[in-house]
């Protein structure tokens, strides 16, 4: 009787050493996973952070080239890009809600761009300007790392999701404070990037 009680410990004590090695493992893949959100989603913010700087030179250029007719549509530009300071978004809380206001910001001043391409078809020296062609290329080379950043992001979200809703995990997850994270889905406006006339880009 004691020894079939010291095996029924011994084993009992086996489970609870598994499922606490198991716990552990499963904790810090799942911090793994959450970590490599942050960091893909600073990537976004990095890639779009880098089509805004571009936005100030590109606006001393055209109006050092455009006449004072363009000043509304400059100043459009000026606004949305100074709009964008107010719509950062913390790692920690990234959901479609906060999601959706960073997109919104990002596409009024998508749509202004769109709107200046239109605009520079009306101005030869404004393309044949190399610092405007060179600001264009640099904008061009930014819209892909952008988009590359958002899929990057979703990839790593969705393996994120994968971890924390299978089973047995999602038993634990919900323990540890690991939620199910919305992947990032670009509003229709923002999804269309400032098309770069072709003969912009044509050396001289």
């Amino acid at each position: 009787m004691k020894g079939t009680r010291n095996i029924f410990l011994l084993v009992l004590g086996a489970i609870i050493l598994i499922l606490f090695v198991w716990g552990c493992s499963g904790y810090n893949g799942l911090v793994k996973k959450d970590e490599s959100v942050k960091n893909m989603w600073a990537n976004v913010q990095s890639s779009y952070q880098r089509r805004a700087d571009l936005i100030p030179n590109l606006v001393n250029t055209v109006r050092s080239e455009a006449t004072f007719e363009q000043q509304t549509l400059i100043q459009t530009i000026e606004a949305r890009y100074k709009n964008l300071s107010t719509v950062k978004i913390d790692a920690a809380n990234l959901n479609n809600e906060t999601f959706q206001k960073f997109q919104q910001a990002q596409g009024e001043l998508s749509g202004a761009l769109q709107r200046l391409m239109v605009v520079v078809e009306n101005y030869p020296n404004l393309k044949s300007n190399e610092g405007f062609r060179a600001l264009m290329t640099e904008l061009s080379g930014t819209e892909n790392r952008i988009n590359k950043a958002r899929d990057d992001f979703n990839e790593v979200v969705n393996s994120y999701n994968v971890g924390v809703r299978s089973f047995p995990m999602n038993l634990f997850a919900g323990m540890f404070g690991f939620k199910k994270k919305d992947s990032f889905t670009a509003s229709p406006e923002a999804q269309e990037a400032p098309k770069v006339p072709e003969n912009i880009m044509e050396p001289k």
